[in-house]
């Protein structure tokens, strides 16, 4: 495993390489949700998972997030995706990669949704993890993951137990319609969700798979938002993704 930072517009970025062999292989980027990190026991249960499979993994913190630069309570969606597009710029001058893929659990898996129609011809196939998908259309509606404000008159900060956000995380999440970026993508998508989650309605898996073109959706029954409960059900449907020995 190798250590080291991703620099992005000035910000370092905690990483993480975790390699299969010493030779070429194809690598996921893999990226934590809202106040996660990448030491997260589903995070690493999925990079286990696709190394068993002979994927490498770059695990990255993105702005205000683990050990990256940046407060949590500044971060936005546009912030991430600019994180993001700086990390696959990394990976795809690393002379090992064969195939890369994007891997990213709730925040991480709508940002996965993000950058797979941003960048569509730089991945074989995007992972969204329990897709928190439908921030921005709440946001646009007047709340964040439970906080209810006003849409057209977005408070200084939203704060909730355990997290403070800007107003800005707000005017960012409005802007983004992620139904544009589905429709951009048209290589292989696997959707991984338990049925039973309570903080992304599984009802937003049903309708992503729906709106990809070519996509496969897991569901992991009676589990919830980080698997917690049937975690080797998850890491086992990564494992047995199909792209991965094709």
């Amino acid at each position: 495993m190798q250590e080291f930072y991703i620099t992005s517009d000035g910000i370092k970025l905690h990483a993480k390489l975790n390699r299969v062999g010493e030779g070429k292989s194809p690598l996921c980027i893999l990226i934590h949700g809202f106040t996660g990190h990448m030491e997260e026991d589903h995070i690493i249960a999925a990079q286990k998972a696709m190394n068993e499979a002979g994927v490498s993994v770059l695990r990255v913190e993105m702005f205000g997030h683990g050990k990256s630069d940046g407060e949590f309570k500044d971060h936005t969606l546009y912030k991430w995706v600019t994180n993001a597009l700086a990390v696959v710029k990394y990976a795809k001058e690393l002379d090992f990669v064969t195939d890369l893929y994007i891997c990213g659990h709730s925040q991480g898996g709508l940002l996965t949704m993000l950058i797979g129609g941003m960048c569509p011809d730089d991945f074989k196939a995007i992972i969204p993890l329990s897709p928190a998908w439908m921030i921005p259309g709440d946001a646009r509606e007047g709340s964040v993951l439970g906080q209810q404000f006003d849409p057209k008159h977005i408070p200084q900060k939203i704060v909730s137990d355990g997290w403070e956000l800007s107003g800005d995380y707000i005017r960012v999440a409005q802007t983004i319609h992620v139904e544009d970026e589905i429709a951009r993508y048209e290589g292989q998508v696997l959707i991984i969700h338990g049925d039973a989650d309570e903080t992304v309605p599984y009802s937003y898996a049903e309708k992503a798979v729906k709106l990809y073109k070519n996509a496969t959706l897991i569901p992991i029954h009676r589990d919830d938002h980080c698997f917690t409960k049937h975690l080797n059900e998850m890491a086992d449907a990564l494992k047995n993704f199909s792209v991965f020995s094709a």
